[in-house]
């Protein structure tokens, strides 16, 4: 009895520690959400000209792609080395076709607008947005064929097709117009 009400007592609390753990990856994520567009908008706006702003606009633009490619690279790494398998569920499998769609649209609207504004960072912006659609599209892939056939592998594998993209996108915006940095 004893060993019983200690093993849920050690249940409990490791059920109360990944909750907390969980809340706190939540709030991390909700500050860097809200935070870089935050960010963003104070760096261009410290900048006068239109030509400094359009530089660091697209110099942040470029640094996100590098950034998108290395998270992507890491989560493949610790799913494949590590041997941990994705889960799914069906409300995460239609959210995330949702967010394809819908990325897709953003992206289109983004890349037309900027050109007809002649504004490159619009331009490159709508390049991030498609970035985020064709995560979205490789997800729904690997979250499709982990749900339907089991294959755990599949997510992040399909996450490596978006770093090359990235890193693509990447040194093309950086590269631009001389904004190397």
């Amino acid at each position: 009895m004893a060993a019983r009400t200690r093993t849920g007592q050690c249940k409990r609390v490791h059920d109360t520690l990944t909750r907390r753990g969980l809340r706190l990856e939540y709030a991390t994520l909700g500050w860097n959400v809200i935070g870089v567009p935050i960010l963003v908008i104070a760096a261009i706006r410290s900048s006068t000209r239109r030509q400094d702003r359009e530089r660091i606009g697209l110099r942040l633009i470029g640094c996100a792609f590098l950034l998108l490619a290395l998270y992507v690279t890491a989560q493949a790494a610790y799913s494949f080395l590590g041997g941990h398998h994705p889960g799914h569920t069906t409300l995460g499998i239609v959210w995330t076709a949702a967010t394809c769609i819908v990325m897709r649209v953003l992206a289109r609207g983004k890349a037309i607008t900027g050109r007809a504004l002649g504004n490159p960072v619009l331009q490159a912006e709508s390049g991030v947005t498609l970035v985020d659609a064709c995560l979205a599209a490789a997800v729904l892939v690997g979250l499709t064929l982990n749900a339907a056939l089991g294959w755990w592998w599949a997510d992040p594998l399909a996450g490596l097709v978006i770093v090359g993209y990235a890193i693509r996108e990447a040194r093309i915006t950086l590269g631009s117009n001389g904004l190397a940095p």
